[in-house]
């Protein structure tokens, strides 16, 4: 399984973005996706997570402002993410949990997409 994220940029804060991510390869392993982010001299932290069931996980801070959406006929996870704040920047990463036998899974990470708020 790849992943590739796209539609970063820079935003003033109160604008939007929509990030996604494709997955390629053996698609059919993954299970749950979610989005991770990292800022500069901080660990990665979760955003936002969707099971195949498409229950979804919120990091507290940003719930009502990020919505996370999977589109499994186009292999294809989304970030919505509205409000934006300078504390949002960061590099955002796409994270899939593929399953590789009936013992266990692996974690595949995209190769990440800068996200940058102006104030």
């Amino acid at each position: 399984v790849q992943l590739a994220e796209s539609g970063g940029g820079l935003v003033q804060a109160g604008g939007s973005l929509r990030l996604s991510c494709v997955a390629s390869g053996s698609t059919y392993q993954i299970n749950a996706m979610g989005w991770y982010r990292q800022a500069p001299g901080k660990e990665r932290e979760l955003v936002a997570s969707i099971s195949s069931g498409r229950s979804t996980k919120y990091a507290d801070s940003l719930r009502g402002r990020f919505t996370i959406s999977r589109d499994e006929a186009k292999n294809t996870l989304y970030l919505q993410m509205n409000s934006l704040k300078p504390e949002d920047t960061a590099v955002y990463y796409c994270q899939a949990r593929v399953v590789v036998s009936i013992e266990g899974s692996l974690d595949v990470w995209g190769q990440g997409t800068q996200v940058t708020v102006s104030s």
